[in-house]
């Protein structure tokens, strides 16, 4: 006989004892691939709305400092981080940002196709709420201009 297997109540009878073990392995097995999954996936969610960059060689900044996303879509709307801002509202949006010290860094995405006066509306309402530190996003590029 097998030990653990059987046990015997009486003498000459035996009944079978379930097996009170859990196998954890593919339970690991099965989270750490998730994991594994989430891990890459989630730097390539950082920007959500979908803006064709302009080009430009300059050299990137340190990603880690940035609070505020703007961004601004073919059409001219304004997101803050992925939350659409209606026309004329930015001002109030703006003015609802935490503050601590000199305000968030903002960054600025826009799409190529912009005129170029609705992309300094944005800036200048930027600068009237006070945000002054603003690093604009492009594409990188190789070619000199």
């Amino acid at each position: 006989m097998a030990m653990g297997l059987f046990s015997s109540g009486r003498r000459g009878r035996s009944r079978r004892t379930p097996m009170a073990e859990i196998n954890v392995t593919p339970l690991v097995d099965v989270m750490l691939v998730l994991l594994i999954i989430f891990m890459v996936t989630a730097p390539l969610l950082t920007a959500a709305v979908p803006v064709d960059l302009p080009d430009s060689r300059a050299n990137p900044i340190d990603n880690a400092a940035q609070a505020v996303t703007l961004s601004i879509d073919a059409r001219g709307t304004v997101y803050i981080d992925d939350d659409p801002v209606a026309r004329g509202g930015l001002a109030e949006a703006l003015a609802a940002l935490p503050r601590a010290g000199a305000g968030p860094d903002i960054t600025l995405r826009a799409d190529r196709s912009l005129d170029y006066g609705r992309v300094m509306a944005v800036m200048g309402e930027l600068n009237r709420a006070g945000l002054n530190r603003i690093s604009l996003v492009t594409s990188g590029s190789s070619a000199a201009p």
